[in-house]
């Protein structure tokens, strides 16, 4: 039997695909379990990745919108992606620096419309006074919020040192300098008590 040979007696290559449509049949499941996978994904990451923002010192209508561009641009590379978690963390905190960067100051405030991640936003200061972490989080110096924000999104020192590309010793100095001034903070809300 030659390799064109199919069991049925017909002429063409043994290794076709016996399911009816072939390759695009399979491309197509394919695509699914690709779209599964991404959506199973971004439930699981979009609202810690709002907080990760957040953490950094993002207004929630600006983490929201980083946040969302982000996984849309991870939508677009998922298969390329072999750490999708630590990837989107990276381009949100760079499109942060770069948004905050870039900002020239409004002469009239934004509103923002509502969203799925915001359902409220008039209800902004409510949310924020419910995270009492976020005064302390904002009073940090730029780099210790950054690594305070990658240790409460679940890394470890080794893992913020290769995504930030610094040392692990200065994440391990910075990370003890953002602890003693919440120590202090917390001691601080204490007394005022």
């Amino acid at each position: 039997m030659s390799e064109y040979s199919s069991t049925d007696g017909t002429e063409g290559p043994a290794s076709a695909p016996v399911t009816r449509g072939g390759w695009l049949e399979e491309r197509q499941l394919e695509g699914l379990r690709t779209d599964e996978a991404f959506s199973a994904f971004y439930r699981s990451t979009i609202r810690l990745l709002v907080g990760f923002l957040i953490n950094h010192g993002a207004a929630v209508p600006l983490a929201a919108d980083i946040a969302q561009d982000t996984m849309t641009k991870a939508y677009r590379r998922w298969t390329e992606l072999h750490e999708p978690r630590a990837w989107v963390h990276t381009v949100a905190a760079r499109a942060l620096a770069r948004t905050v960067a870039s900002v020239e100051e409004d002469l009239v405030e934004h509103v923002p419309e509502p969203t799925s991640l915001l359902a409220r936003p008039d209800a902004l200061a409510e949310w924020e006074t419910r995270y009492d972490a976020l005064p302390l989080l904002r009073s940090l110096p730029p780099r210790q919020r950054q690594i305070l924000a990658w240790t409460l999104a679940g890394y470890t020192p080794s893992d913020i040192a290769d995504q930030l590309r610094i040392s692990p010793q200065t994440v391990r100095g910075n990370l003890a300098k953002a602890r003693r001034a919440a120590a202090a903070y917390l001691a601080q809300r204490e007394e005022e008590r």
